[in-house]
């Protein structure tokens, strides 16, 4: 089976010795990604929907780059600092997801990787060449 790592420029998970993501076949598997901006930034301090669009953003950059989209995702897990952001998650997943969604986890969680990040969204998807039941 065929195992590539998904790369971006620039890559601001390196210094953490993480990579972005992993195509294995026709699946992609990404890390969470937040509001990191291309220095490695965290952006948005205190604004959970900057944060928020940055992360979604993000997420869509890696896809791209591992020959996907968002639109292909079947598994997505949302971390939240704070719950009473739930509705946002709603109003923001029917803006970057299509039917059919995929399937979802949202938790809460006390800290991510920093106490200023407020989400983190990890996904599974499909390769845009082998996603015909999404078209």
């Amino acid at each position: 089976m065929n195992i590539q790592q998904i790369k971006i420029i620039p890559d601001t998970y390196e210094p953490f010795h993480l990579a972005q993501g992993y195509r294995v076949g026709d699946l992609l598997f990404i890390s969470g990604q937040t509001a990191l901006n291309d220095e490695g930034k965290l952006i948005g301090i205190g604004d959970f929907d900057t944060q928020a669009q940055k992360a979604f953003e993000n997420l869509e950059k890696v896809l791209k780059a591992g020959g996907s989209s968002l639109k292909n995702i079947v598994k997505v897990t949302i971390m939240l600092r704070d719950m009473r952001n739930f509705e946002k998650i709603v109003t923001l997943r029917a803006k970057y997801f299509t039917a059919p969604y995929p399937a979802d986890t949202i938790i809460e969680v006390s800290s991510l990787f920093s106490p200023d990040a407020l989400i983190e969204i990890e996904a599974t998807a499909v390769a845009d060449d082998a996603a015909e039941w999404k078209k």
